[in-house]
Order: C-alpha cells, then sequence, then structure tokens
C-alpha cells in the first residue's frame, strides 16, 4: 500500500512539473495569441509615448549587449561634445581593439570631427572610433566607462553594466532587452543622435593619413536594397559576438505610434536570414497592426459638473473641462471601450474662481498605465454678495461687542475706584 501511494505521488509530481514546465515556455515566448513567434533568446517591444509592453521575452534576463552598447557611447560623446571639434587619435585608444573586430582603420595621430568618428561608430560600427571618442571625451578610456555607468544609475537601470567602449565580450559587460530600451529611449530625445544613428550611409572625407572612406549601414531594416527593409524604421545599432549572438535594438514610426524593439542573442538561420532583423519586422508588424491611438479626450471637453459653495446662483453651477487631449494605446479590440476615469478634485475649491483655473485631474487607468490630465473651470465662479453682507454684518457686530465690553469694563472700573 504504502509503495502505491508513493508511486501515485512521484507520478502527480511529474505531471504537476511537465505542466508548469510548460507554461513557463509559452509565456516566454507568446504574450498574446496573435503574437508572432520569436527564435532570439530575448525580444523586447515597448511604446515609446506609453512605454507600455506589447511584447516581452526574457526582456529582463541579463545578456550581453555586443555593439549595441556603442549607442550609451554615441549618447555620452554627443552631450559632452560639439561636433565640429577635432579630435586626434592616440596610440592608448586604438592598441587594445582585438583582432577580428570591426574598425575603421583608424590611423595613430589620425584627425576627424567628432561627429565623423559617430558616424564610423554607429553606421559602420567602427569599434576603434569608440575607443578614440571615449579617450577624447573621458581623458581615459578608462574614466569614461565610469561615465557610461554613471548614466546607468541615473536612468535607474540596476541590470546593465558595462566594463569597455563598444561591446568587447566580457563576462561583467551585460544589459537586458528592457534596459537597453530605456537606453534608446533617452537616446533618440538627442536629434543628432536620431540623426546619425539612422543613417544608411556616411561618407568620411580624406584626412591626414588617409583617403575617403565610404560606408553603409549594418542595420539592414533602413537599407532600400536589403530583403529585410522595413520602411517604418527610423534609427538602429546592430551587435554580434559569438557569445552575444545577433543583436538589434531599433525604433519604428507608424500612424503616430512610435515603438522600440530590442532583439538580443539572434541567430543564423542555415540560409544566412539573421532572426535580429525577421524578429524585428514580425514584431513591429505585431504591434502596428494590433494596437492603435485611441482619442480618450479633447480640450474642452466636460468632464463633470459640480456645485461650488460660497457662490452666487448663477455661477456656482461649474462644469469642469480638459486642458489638453489624452490618447491612449489599446488593443483594437477595445478601441470601442467607455473608459471611465477617476477624478481627483482639489481640496479648497471655493468662490472666486477664474475661468482657466486648474480645480483637479483625471486618471485613466488602461492596461495598467496610467493617462492623467488637468481639469479646470469653465467659466467665472463670483463669490456670493449675501454671503459678503452676512460676514460684514458678523465683522461690525464682533467690533460693536468689542467697543461695548471695552467702554463697560472702563465704566466698572472707573466706579470700583469711586468707591474706594
Amino acid at each position: 500500500m504504502k509503495i502505491y501511494v508513493k508511486k501515485i505521488f512521484i507520478l502527480s509530481l511529474f505531471i504537476v512539473t511537465v505542466l508548469f514546465t510548460n507554461l513557463n515556455i509559452v509565456y516566454a515566448t507568446d504574450n498574446n495569441a496573435d503574437a508572432p513567434e520569436i527564435t532570439s533568446g530575448a525580444a523586447l517591444l515597448i511604446d515609446n509615448k506609453t512605454n507600455k509592453i506589447l511584447y516581452d521575452k526574457n526582456a529582463s534576463e541579463r545578456m550581453f549587449p555586443a555593439s549595441t552598447t556603442k549607442i550609451m557611447t554615441a549618447i555620452l560623446v554627443l552631450e559632452n561634445c560639439e561636433l565640429n571639434e577635432i579630435v586626434t587619435a592616440s596610440y592608448d585608444a586604438l592598441m587594445n581593439i582585438p583582432e577580428g573586430y570591426v574598425s575603421a582603420e583608424i590611423q595613430v595621430e589620425e584627425q576627424f570631427t567628432v561627429e565623423q568618428l559617430l558616424e564610423m561608430l554607429l553606421v559602420h560600427s567602427a569599434n576603434d572610433a569608440a575607443n578614440v571618442l571615449a579617450e577624447y571625451v573621458g581623458g581615459s578610456i578608462q574614466s569614461f566607462i565610469s561615465m557610461m555607468n554613471t548614466k546607468v544609475n541615473e536612468l535607474g537601470l540596476t541590470n546593465t553594466h558595462f566594463t569597455n567602449t563598444y561591446g568587447l565580450q566580457e563576462d561583467n559587460h551585460y544589459t537586458t532587452a528592457y534596459d537597453l530600451a530605456e537606453i534608446m529611449q533617452y537616446c533618440i530625445q538627442n536629434d543628432d543622435f536620431r540623426r546619425i544613428a539612422g543613417s544608411v550611409s556616411c561618407s568620411i572625407p580624406a584626412t591626414n593619413k588617409s583617403d575617403v572612406r565610404s560606408y553603409t549601414s549594418t542595420n539592414q531594416l533602413i537599407l532600400p536594397d536589403s530583403p529585410n527593409y522595413y520602411s517604418y524604421v527610423t534609427v538602429g545599432k546592430t551587435g554580434f559576438t559569438t557569445e552575444a549572438g545577433r543583436c538589434l535594438v531599433s525604433c519604428a514610426y507608424r500612424n503616430d505610434i512610435e515603438l522600440t524593439c530590442v532583439i538580443l542573442g539572434g541567430t543564423l538561420s542555415s540560409d544566412g536570414i539573421s532572426s535580429r532583423f525577421t524578429d524585428s519586422i514580425n514584431l513591429y508588424e505585431y504591434g502596428f497592426n494590433h494596437f492603435s491611438l485611441k482619442n480618450i479626450a479633447n480640450p474642452g471637453d466636460i468632464i463633470t459638473t459640480i456645485e461650488v459653495s460660497n457662490a452666487t446662483p448663477a455661477t456656482k453651477s461649474l462644469d469642469l473641462a480638459f486642458v489638453d487631449s489624452i490618447h491612449a494605446l489599446v488593443n483594437n479590440s477595445d478601441l470601442e471601450t467607455n473608459y471611465i476615469p477617476e477624478i481627483q478634485l482639489n481640496s479648497d475649491i471655493s468662490a472666486p474662481i477664474a475661468e482657466g483655473d486648474v480645480l483637479g485631474k483625471t486618471i485613466y487607468t488602461i492596461d495598467g498605465i496610467s493617462y492623467e490630465a488637468d481639469i479646470v473651470a469653465t467659466h467665472n465662479v463670483e463669490s456670493s454678495q449675501l454671503l459678503q453682507f452676512i460676514l460684514q454684518i458678523g465683522a461690525i457686530l464682533i467690533a460693536l461687542l468689542i467697543t461695548f465690553q471695552i467702554f463697560f469694563s472702563k465704566k466698572k472700573e472707573k466706579n470700583d475706584l469711586s468707591d474706594i
């Protein structure tokens, strides 16, 4: 009997384990029944305006970033330099690039503008350009790496750490798909970053050491002649090492929606197709085809009506209206849903009130994302004259009482003295 029970227990444990294992696999690879199948190790699709995550596969798992590291290098350079500054390449900056890593064959004492080095960095993915820029900005490469990790802390990222400027494979050089998306969202706020990281090609004029250099972007999503061309992509940076796999962080814009897509740990198929490009396209198509901006409110729309205390009868009924538009990113199946907001009114609302005064705010919570907007008075609210009259009479009566009290106190004091 005991053996029989033990067998049943072991069998039950096995079944539960299998079920939960399968559930984990489904969760890791597919957030939605309509979501595409992603073959890369980690992926994230996120809306840049709301930070709404549309797809997540292992997005919080630490991965090697390879050359996607360079977007952090680029933004720090842009924040600390002018594009026309002249940079001279040093021996120390060039000596440590391992054989096999992409370079622009920069020579010792060769001179470039900051902009030219950034083009080689982001378009050609030149590792030597990364070190030359890092040494110029930080004074030394190690100091610049410290700047990179300081920026990581400023952005509140807890799963990213850099040990080099360009993506050299090292155990303590890591990030996550989610953190990399945050970094890209920060970078694209800079117009020069957007322009350079979205360039199809670049041409570097002849220098004191070399003839003209010309390069084509490593990001096939923005190359019109590529079979992986995706016309909505505006910015991107690739990366590859054997350990990191094929990586790509990019942004695409369509129908007033801008999405960031991160692919880490991508693979190469037997026919030479990289999953970093196919997975990115499939995720973008999923995002743009299944989600839309829903107009929740327009400026001037009335959200509620309140009765204002201490107001005249003619103005005490007050409509409150939205100041700005509210647009929420929703699944297309929810476009007809009527969302009800939470209304938070100020605690001290009373007359007088001027038209346009902010009297509270509304909060729409949709799929865990909060959309807030101030609400304002739609007309002037005047104080009640009756109340003012009552207050004035009350003030007069109080003043009279105080006067009488003083008068009778003095008279009593005088009478008491006369009795002595």
